[in-house]
């Protein structure tokens, strides 16, 4: 998906800007704040939760999910590219690659909720195959002004903390999460790693 100019102010407003920013180039990994540096997520405010299976009963209303979907993003996906609560990525990218010229305001809105999705699903908190969609992050987007005040960068520590963990086991062979943090701590503890160029300094650090 194509990162529109016109829908940034919405993701500086969700603390995801840098985050997206990364999509452009590709610690002691204990504290928070590497986190911050590194890719540059907010650590403070309200915590990320919610399970897989419960999170319908966050919707607002009381509502279906797919209602609620199409009332978010204004659009429901084909019925083959739904399985339970996951949208296939590639009909995301197709139906939101590009902001149409002369968009009004909600349809901004809509298109910025649809690139915090696949920001959230497939930067952040990705399965291993990296092909569906998780629409759990509803709760999230619905309210554009609201989802900076959340700690990303705290959650997404905690996420990589446990993709590590399930990797460790002897038959696993791929390893998911937000492995952009993973790669900038390693390249900033490691500088015998480190591609060329990346003594240049920039901020967040993982945009090097």
């Amino acid at each position: 998906m194509m990162l529109d100019d016109r829908i940034v102010p919405y993701l500086q407003m969700a603390g995801l800007y840098y985050l997206a920013r990364l999509n452009e180039s590709w610690f002691r990994l204990n504290e928070p704040l590497d986190v911050a540096y590194h890719i540059g997520l907010p650590i403070d405010g309200q915590y990320v939760s919610g399970c897989l299976t419960d999170f319908p009963q966050y919707i607002e209303g009381g509502r279906p999910p797919w209602v609620w979907f199409d009332e978010l993003l204004g659009v429901l996906p084909h019925v083959n590219c739904i399985d339970k609560f996951t949208v296939k990525c590639t009909w995301f990218e197709e139906m939101f690659s590009e902001l149409p010229q002369g968009a009004n305001e909600e349809t901004i809105r809509r298109y910025a909720r649809a690139y915090m999705m696949m920001l959230l699903s497939m930067q952040l908190f990705g399965d291993k195959l990296g092909t569906r969609l998780h629409i759990r992050w509803l709760p999230y987007i619905a309210r554009l002004e609201d989802i900076g005040q959340y700690s990303w960068g705290s959650t997404a520590l905690s996420w990589l903390y446990r993709c590590m963990c399930r990797v460790a086991n002897k038959n696993a062979v791929k390893l998911a999460g937000p492995l952009q943090l993973l790669q900038s701590w390693i390249f900033w503890r490691f500088p015998g790693f480190q591609p060329d160029g990346y003594d240049v300094f920039h901020w967040p650090l993982a945009s090097r």
